[in-house]
């Protein structure tokens, strides 16, 4: 299969030089080739999948605690009023 670079990069409206256009030419065109190899596999007796690795849900449990003290939590602000975190001002 040949795809045109000027082409991928009018589609993708890419200004590429010509030194670009060769370098990306043969990157594509070895990746393309590494592709029709991996179609001559005769992959017949695979199962499709569409995860490579079983799906788990990862999140732990949610367990109630208690938050996190005011004062540690304003330790390392930038800059902080009494118990609050100040922030520049943005509505007139």
């Amino acid at each position: 299969m040949k795809v045109s670079i000027e082409h991928l990069s009018r589609l993708a409206r890419l200004a590429l030089s010509d030194e670009e256009k060769t370098r990306l030419g043969a990157h594509l065109d070895s990746i393309l080739s590494y592709v029709d190899k991996l179609n001559e596999l005769d992959t017949s007796g695979v199962e499709p999948t569409s995860h490579v690795v079983s799906l788990a849900t990862v999140v732990r449990e949610d367990v109630p605690r208690d938050s996190l003290p005011r004062e540690e939590a304003l330790l390392n602000a930038p800059d902080r009023t009494d118990k609050f975190y100040r922030v520049p001002k943005i509505i007139e």
